[in-house]
């Protein structure tokens, strides 16, 4: 390839740079200075400068790529092989162990049997990542050159997203959710974990380090219903997480700071994608299993030698040489899903003797036996108990419960546009039951009388309120039953029952990324030493990114093609928002349920009719002397607390 930048010799020969990028740069250890030296952007820089074309190092025209799992990671890191690494589509082939594409972003069914949705996810506009990917991707139904962004753009501009029932309690009351309810000393709290080390934080869950005050405030509630976190997950996840969504936490009490799409994410995502890999050449074997790699560990590193494989009770050994590249996805939040109907249970009992013993986490664990370098999976899959929920998802025609939905949507649920605005938590749900409607149709066939919910709940080892049996024990006419208690229409179950499908699904490892970790328990993207071996995914690690988003799992796939190919293109850090003057005192603001915080009298004051007037959060005046008792009330009872204290 060396025609390509001939031009350029003089300039490229005399750098020190070329060919040594660092193509994930870390903006938590960046500090910004502008230098001679300092030639690409700053970490997290992000814009249309860093929409370069990849330029390769050499010809790839004779070397294959083999990816292992077709989920969103798999997917896109075919695509950044082709757009940036300029790879032959026909060369790349994805071994996939079920018979479909997608891995965890599912959707399927119809409206006769019922419809199946085993999670959905949140979305946001900063995922740099991912829109990378889809503002070049063919949308689903607008005509060319119209792309899937332009397409997710067309509906979330014109339909905003906000729930008028993000709680509720009291067998269907709206329960007030406009106040987080968090004390000065869980705020504080909140405020120290941000300005932690993320290396001081190696195997500490959250309820090691919040108090009961902190577990059972309203802000835990909407926040561990939104995102899935348990009290015993990991506390560097947590804080993350705040990283990363400090821009939208004046948005989590209503969710007016998510964004949906037109569809379920298997149609909305892996539909266009897949079909734009498929055009292009790119071929899927399914039903075939990846035992283990053959992989050459000598004194220049590691290299993949062959891919072992089980295809209908075969082992097929797939040769692989030094010019070819293989990417793994490891591990499987949806791995063992067991399935129940309106009459039937997903599971007898949960039991953990199972944990990590299937097929979907043999390749990880075989990699692992191998090297350190390959992390540590039983820290993620052997203790089911503390890493599973059920889902269901109800196909419903005309009902009580549609009649009730209708009193907590936003709009009509029959309209197209917002229903509930994403997921109502029944509060005092001995399961911690939540339920969504979607905008609808869910699904581009669904019919027009037919609305799809899913629902979800935390706690799988608890009774219900109703039904005096654990969520993966109940059948899903009992989960209906209890579902329908908690709004107010228990009487017209049978109603309910007869107009709804109920397909449930039990999901041993679907918060196993949130489980506690520490330095080495996941690998890098590229292991140390590895020449033509990337993994991707969930259990891979990043700098700053979160678990359990698109997001990150589009971001692993990039960086492991762009350093596998040392590609002169970095994958820009998070976005920058939490740098962000005005979101820092706007999510301070909010923490304090839009109380004057220490000092907003005096900043507004200085402030006050200059051009950065419009950086406070909003709110109105504060009088010193209100802020100067508020200031001394504050203290007052910190010293109260500290007299509590020594007497006890």
């Amino acid at each position: 390839m060396k025609n390509i930048t001939s031009k350029f010799d003089k300039v490229l020969q005399a750098s020190d740079i070329y060919g040594r990028v660092d193509h994930q740069p870390d903006s938590s250890k960046e500090t910004l200075r502008n230098t001679p030296e300092k030639s690409y952007p700053f970490a997290d820089q992000i814009g249309n400068y860093q929409r370069n074309k990849g330029i390769p190092t050499k010809s790839y025209k004779d070397s294959k790529v083999y990816i292992i799992g077709s989920g969103i990671a798999g997917l896109s890191a075919a695509y950044y092989f082709i757009r940036d690494g300029h790879f032959i589509p026909e060369n790349i082939t994805f071994i996939e162990q079920l018979h479909i594409e997608g891995g965890s972003l599912d959707g399927a069914g119809n409206a006769t049997e019922g419809y199946i949705i085993r999670g959905g996810r949140e979305m946001d506009c900063t995922y740099e990542n991912l829109w990378d990917l889809f503002q070049d991707i063919p949308a689903l139904e607008l005509p060319a050159p119209y792309s899937v962004l332009d397409e997710y753009r067309l509906v979330n501009d014109n339909d905003s997203n906000y729930s008028i029932a993000r709680l509720i309690h009291k067998q269907g009351a709206i329960k007030d959710f406009s106040k987080f309810g968090l004390s000065k000393k869980d705020q504080l709290a909140i405020i120290k974990l941000l300005l932690k080390k993320k290396e001081d934080l190696d195997d500490v869950t959250i309820e090691n380090y919040f108090g009961e005050s902190f577990l059972s405030s309203n802000f835990w509630t909407l926040w561990r219903t939104m995102f899935a976190f348990e009290n015993w997950h990991s506390l560097l996840e947590f804080k993350l997480y705040m990283h990363k969504f400090l821009h939208a936490i004046d948005g989590l009490n209503d969710l007016s700071s998510l964004i949906f799409p037109k569809y379920n994410q298997y149609d909305s995502f892996v539909t266009p994608l897949g079909r734009w890999l498929k055009e292009k050449g790119v071929k899927l074997q399914v039903n075939s299993l990846v035992k283990d790699l053959d992989i050459l560990i000598n004194a220049d590193g590691k290299t993949v030698k062959g891919i072992i494989t089980e295809q209908e009770g075969v082992e097929v050994i797939i040769p692989v040489t030094e010019d070819d590249y293989v990417v793994v996805t490891t591990g499987s939040m949806t791995e063992d899903t067991s399935y129940g109907t309106n009459a039937t249970a997903p599971i007898p009992v949960v039991d953990n003797g199972t944990s990590g013993q299937s097929a979907g986490w043999k390749l990880w664990k075989n990699l692992a036996a191998k090297s350190p370098i390959f992390g540590r999976p039983e820290k993620f899959c052997s203790d089911i108990e503390k890493s599973s929920w059920e889902s269901v998802t109800l196909t419903c025609r005309p009902s009580a419960l549609i009649e009730k939905l209708k009193e907590y949507s936003v709009n009509d649920p029959y309209s197209g546009k917002t229903v509930t605005g994403g997921i109502i938590t029944i509060a005092d749900s001995n399961w911690l039951m939540s339920f969504t409607c979607n905008r609808q149709p869910h699904f581009p066939t669904q019919p027009d009388d037919v609305l799809v919910l899913w629902v979800y709940a935390l706690f799988m080892d608890k009774e219900g309120n109703y039904i005096k049996k654990t969520m993966p024990t109940a059948t899903g006419n009992e989960i209906l039953t209890e579902l329908c208690y908690h709004l107010g229409i228990e009487k017209q179950i049978d109603n309910v029952i007869e107009n709804t499908i109920v397909r449930t699904a039990y999901m041993p490892y679907i918060t196993s990324m949130f489980m506690p970790r520490a330095k080495g328990d996941r690998p890098q993207i590229i292991p140390e030493g590895c020449k033509n071996l990337g993994l991707v995914g969930q259990f891979v690690e990043t700098n700053n990114d979160v678990v359990f988003t698109m997001e990150s799992s589009v971001r692993t796939a990039r960086v492991a093609v762009y350093e596998l190919l040392n590609l002169n293109k970095q994958v820009p850090d998070i976005n920058p928002l939490q740098y962000d003057i005005r979101h820092l005192l706007k999510a301070t603001k909010t923490l304090n349920d839009d109380r004057h915080f220490l000092g907003e009298g005096l900043l507004r004051k200085v402030l006050k009719g200059t051009y950065f007037e419009h950086i406070l959060p909003v709110g109105s005046d504060v009088h010193q002397e209100d802020e100067k008792e508020s200031f001394l009330a504050e203290q007052f009872g910190k010293f109260k607390e500290w007299v509590a204290g020594f007497k006890s």
